[in-house]
C-alpha cells in the first residue's frame, strides 16, 4: 500500500510579489520556477496539492478579503481541482478545513512564504499532529537570508524528524 502524500503551499499569494506593498519580498522568479517543478513533480505522483491563502478579516489594505493581492500567484501551475484553503490566523491548521482535508495522509511536503511565520507555523502544527515532514527549502521565502537561514536551523534543531532538502535533491529521491 502506497503511504499518502501531499504538497501544502503556504501563501503564495500576489502580495509579496507586488512592489507597491509593504510586504514586497522582492524578485522570487527562482522560487516560483522551483515551486512550479516540485507541483508538477507531485501531481505525476498522486500528491493532493493543497494552497493556503492568507486573509485578514476587516482589513482594507494589504490582504484584504477579495483583493487581487490574496490571490494566488498566476506563474504557479495551480488547478482547479487543487484544494484552497483560506486562512485569517497564522497557523493553516487554526480553524480551517486543513485537517479534515488531510484524512488519510501521512507525509506533507511544504513550501511557502513567509518562512518563518506561516510556513513555520504550518510545519509546527503538522509535527504535532505526527506527519512526516519534508521542507523545500529552496520554495520558501523569508524577509531575509539570515531569517530564513535561523528558521530552517531552528526547526531542524528543535524536531530532528523533519527532513529540509532543495528541489533538485528531492526531485531525486522522491
Amino acid at each position: 500500500m502506497t503511504m499518502k502524500k501531499a504538497l501544502i503551499l503556504v501563501d503564495f499569494e500576489n502580495e509579496w510579489i507586488d512592489k507597491h506593498s509593504d510586504y514586497f519580498v522582492g524578485n522570487i522568479s527562482s522560487v516560483i520556477r522551483n515551486t512550479n517543478r516540485l507541483i508538477d513533480s507531485c501531481r505525476r505522483k498522486g500528491y493532493k496539492i493543497i494552497f493556503t491563502t492568507h486573509v485578514e478579516k476587516g482589513s482594507d489594505g494589504a490582504f484584504a478579503p477579495g483583493s487581487k493581492n490574496v490571490k494566488i500567484i498566476p506563474q504557479l501551475h495551480r488547478k482547479p481541482a487543487d484544494i484552497l484553503i483560506t486562512k485569517y490566523k497564522i497557523s493553516p491548521f487554526y480553524k480551517t478545513q486543513l485537517e479534515k482535508r488531510l484524512k488519510g495522509v501521512k507525509r506533507i511536503v511544504v513550501a511557502g512564504i513567509l518562512t518563518n511565520l506561516c510556513v513555520r507555523s504550518l510545519v509546527q502544527d503538522a509535527y504535532d499532529r505526527d506527519f512526516d515532514i519534508i521542507v523545500i527549502k529552496d520554495c520558501c521565502v523569508a524577509l531575509d537570508k539570515k531569517t530564513q537561514d535561523f528558521t530552517f536551523n531552528d526547526l531542524k534543531a528543535t524536531r530532528e524528524e523533519i527532513e529540509f532538502m532543495n528541489t533538485a535533491e528531492f526531485l531525486r529521491k522522491r
